[in-house]
C-alpha cells in the first residue's frame, strides 16, 4: 500500500461549507446525509502546477450525480471553484495535490431515510492533501473479487455516490490475499473495474476497455480513449472476459488518484511480460504531457 501519512498534511485546513478548520477540529453534523446513509456524491481532483486537470468535466459529473439523486440544491461550478481556491491558498498548495470533493444532501432535522427531512444543505467538503499518485508504476497485482459490481437495475454506477461498501468489501478481499487491489466483475461475469480504478487491456496493438454498464464514466478513462482517437491507436469499448485478461499483452488501470499504472499480475498469473509494456508507456507519457499543459488555473 503506497498511501501513507505525509507529514506535510499534519496541519491541513479542511473546508466545510466555506469554513476552514484544522483537520483535527473539522467535523460535520451526525444528522448529515453522508453520515446517515452515504447520501452524497464526490469527485477526486488532481492539481498540477497550479492547475486542476479536467476540473470542469469533474464538476459536470458531480452535478450530474447530484441531479440523479434529486438534490434540491447544487452549488454552481463557480462557487465550488472559489472554495477549492480558498482551500488551496490556506494550505499553501500549488502542485502534487489530490483533492477529495464531497457534496452531501445536507443536514436532516431528525435521523431517517426520507430526503424531505433534509431542511438544511447541501454540505460541501473540500479536502486537499499533498499526495503523489498512489500506485507503483512498475506494476501492481490484482485478484479477482467475489464481490460483483452492480448494474443500473440495482444501482446505476454512473451515479458517483459515496456508498462505497461494495468496493470496500472487494478491497478487503485483496488485502487478505496480499494483492494491491481487486478486479471486479459485473453480474454476467464480464470485467467491470477494480475496487478503485478503470481497467484497460492491450491485445495485438488494440487498446480495450469495458463498457460503463457496471463502472462509472471515468474522467481519466475518457482521456485515455481520447488519446487513442487523436493518435490513431486502435481501440474498442466492449465486454471483456477474464480469458481476455489472462491472455492480454498488457494491462493497466486508470484513475485520478493513481494516473496510469501497469497491472503485472492477476490471480497469480503474469500478464504479458509482467512489466511496463510499450503501449502503456506510450499512453502514460502522452497523459503526462497533457497534464503538464492543460487544466483550470486555481492557484
Amino acid at each position: 500500500m503506497l498511501q501513507k501519512f505525509d507529514e506535510r498534511n499534519r496541519n491541513l485546513q479542511i473546508n466545510i461549507n466555506g469554513k476552514l478548520s484544522h483537520r483535527d477540529e473539522a467535523g460535520i453534523s451526525p444528522f448529515d446525509s453522508v453520515v446517515q446513509g452515504g447520501d452524497a456524491v464526490w469527485e477526486g481532483l488532481r492539481l498540477y502546477n497550479g492547475r486542476i486537470f479536467r476540473l470542469i468535466e469533474h464538476l459536470d459529473r458531480l452535478r450530474s450525480s447530484a441531479l440523479a439523486l434529486a438534490f434540491t440544491e447544487i452549488p454552481s461550478h463557480e462557487a465550488i471553484i472559489a472554495e477549492i481556491t480558498k482551500t488551496l491558498a490556506a494550505n499553501s498548495m500549488a502542485d502534487g495535490v489530490h483533492i477529495r470533493l464531497t457534496l452531501t444532501r445536507g443536514v436532516k432535522v431528525t435521523s431517517g431515510m426520507d430526503p424531505r427531512l433534509n431542511q438544511a444543505g447541501p454540505t460541501l467538503i473540500v479536502l486537499a492533501e499533498f499526495k503523489a499518485p498512489v500506485y507503483d508504476k512498475a506494476g501492481i497485482r490484482l485478484i479477482t473479487s467475489g464481490m460483483r459490481r452492480p448494474t443500473p437495475d440495482v444501482l446505476d454506477p454512473n451515479i458517483h455516490h459515496n456508498n462505497l461498501l461494495n468496493s470496500i468489501l472487494a478491497k478487503i478481499q485483496a488485502n487478505a490475499a496480499g494483492a494491491d487491489d481487486a478486479l471486479m466483475l459485473d453480474s454476467q461475469g464480464f470485467v467491470a473495474e477494480t475496487n478503485a480504478t478503470h481497467i484497460f487491456l492491450v491485445h495485438g496493438g488494440t487498446v480495450l476497455t469495458s463498457r460503463t454498464n457496471a463502472c462509472p464514466e471515468g474522467i481519466t478513462r475518457d482521456v485515455v480513449l481520447g488519446l487513442c482517437r487523436d493518435n490513431g491507436i486502435p481501440h474498442e469499448v466492449r465486454d471483456l472476459s477474464l480469458t481476455e485478461v489472462f491472455r492480454a499483452d498488457e494491462m493497466f488501470c486508470t484513475g485520478t488518484m493513481g494516473e496510469l499504472a501497469t497491472v503485472s499480475e492477476v490471480d497469480g498469473r503474469k500478464i504479458g511480460s509482467g512489466q511496463l509494456g510499450p503501449m502503456t508507456q506510450r499512453l502514460a507519457e502522452m497523459f503526462h504531457e497533457l497534464t503538464a499543459r492543460e487544466g483550470t488555473a486555481v492557484v
